[in-house]
């Protein structure tokens, strides 16, 4: 009988995924391991194979849709059934025949089961990120009772944390004895929905294009950061003049090796240790406990840009590796990247982040934190500017390459004096290479 190949769970809180690419047609004959689909979640792009040796009898999905965990993506006939059906003649191929369409009904409905329907109100799934679904379970919270305030109806972290508090007052307030009940509280939280979109066609002529599965993904976490954290914006800038003329004696001994050497490599052994001199910004911050984990590893994220958007894969055990190391690794690891090669777990575990955008150029830039850290370091481009050397007696003026460092941060866990420490270290550390050298 045909066979019913679903999306796996993937673990990791991810829930759905877009399809990207279908390779296979129905009618084509596949082999067990052949890849069938492409399929992005909000952690990257994956491959799917066939799980069978086999006749593709239906594809109830196409490209664009978002198809949750458990949904029918493709059925087969196996490679033993199809030519037991050829051999049985017309009368069994009527019999695929039927199965097939049995199997489309089936998938259509289960698919058409998916959405939500306007007289029923809201169903399973709710609409909602990853993130908020955890926020609710470990709250208690059902998401169906939650009333919405985000774009197309989706279930916010604020929408849940509000309907918590509001249900954790009412229980209060009836265990409460009735004496002790005065005139109840008027709440005074402004909450605002935004507003409905105007038409834009009405002023000329537009094009839209569907927010896929890792712009999708930012956007959720951005607000999501942004929302949580108070975030502050600490800034400053090296002088790297000795570090450059460094780099450029050693690049071709690295490129060599296969490796790419630049100002990144440095920058990830120096904020190491300024994390060791400074742990709180290597931490992440459990409210619900009211504690401050400290983390004894140093997993760094490095942005990097893509076509699909910004993807933040991570370079493990930073200060255990070697600068020659980490150019090899961070050169591989970019190119997977921006290639959509990239894994799951390449993704994980990061302790703090660097994002760099100084290639494309700016003289300073505003870095949200990467939610559940506490704290990001950017940088912009490096530029050869005059410096005064000396005091107001005696004085210079000189040529020195000079690179804007701008650490976003959690206030909640740290106060502006520890930014400039923090931000003071990596400066001290960067401007003298033989003191660089000591981390490496």
């Amino acid at each position: 009988m045909p066979k019913e190949f679903k999306l796996p769970d993937p673990g990791e809180g991810i829930h759905e995924a877009e399809i990207v690419e279908v390779l296979v047609a129905e009618g084509d004959r596949v082999e067990d391991g052949q890849l069938i689909l492409v399929v992005e979640t909000d952690k990257a792009a994956t491959e799917i194979p066939s799980p069978v040796d086999g006749v593709v009898l239906s594809i109830p999905v196409k490209v664009g849709d978002v198809v949750k965990v458990g949904q029918v993506l493709m059925t087969f006939l196996e490679e033993g059934e199809e030519e037991a059906e050829a051999a049985a003649g017309k009368k069994e191929e009527g019999k695929v025949k039927k199965e097939k369409r049995k199997v489309e009904e089936k998938a259509a409905e289960e698919k058409k089961e998916t959405r939500p329907k306007p007289d029923e109100g809201r169903e399973e799934p709710v609409p909602a990120a990853p993130s908020t679904r955890r926020l609710a379970r470990e709250l208690g919270v059902d998401l169906r009772q939650v009333t919405p305030s985000g774009p197309q109806g989706q279930v916010t972290a604020e929408d849940v944390r509000a309907y918590s508090q509001s249900t954790a007052k009412e229980v209060k307030e009836e265990k409460a004895p009735e004496k002790e009940i005065e005139q109840p509280e008027v709440s005074r939280q402004v909450q605002i929905a935004p507003p409905p979109l105007p038409d834009f066609s009405s002023w000329g002529p537009i094009e839209k294009k569907p927010l896929r599965s890792i712009r999708r993904a930012t956007a959720n976490r951005m607000a999501l950061a942004w929302s949580q954290i108070p975030h502050v914006i600490h800034e400053d800038v090296a002088d790297v003049t000795e570090l450059e003329e460094f780099r450029r004696k050693h690049q071709d001994e690295i490129e060599a090796e296969g490796g790419k050497l630049t100002l990144t490599m440095f920058i990830l052994k120096a904020a190491v240790a300024a994390l060791k001199e400074h742990p709180r910004f290597n931490a992440s911050l459990d409210l619900e406990k009211g504690e401050i984990i400290l983390k004894n590893y140093y997993h760094i994220g490095v942005a990097v840009a893509t076509e699909r958007g910004l993807i933040v894969p991570v370079v493990r055990d930073v200060d255990r590796k070697s600068i020659t190391d980490l150019a090899l690794e961070l050169s591989e690891l970019a190119e997977r990247t921006r290639k959509g090669n990239v894994e799951r777990e390449d993704l994980a575990g990061g302790t703090f982040t660097i994002t760099n955008v100084g290639p494309l150029g700016g003289t300073s830039l505003s870095p949200i934190v990467n939610y559940p850290q506490v704290a990001i370091l950017g940088l912009a481009q490096a530029r050869l500017q005059p410096v005064v050397q000396g005091d107001l007696d005696n004085y210079r003026v000189v040529p020195r390459l000079m690179l804007p460092l701008c650490l976003g941060f959690d206030h909640r866990i740290a106060d502006g004096a520890d930014a400039a420490h923090f931000i003071n270290g990596i400066i001290e550390t960067l401007e003298s290479p033989d003191k660089l050298m000591m981390h490496m």
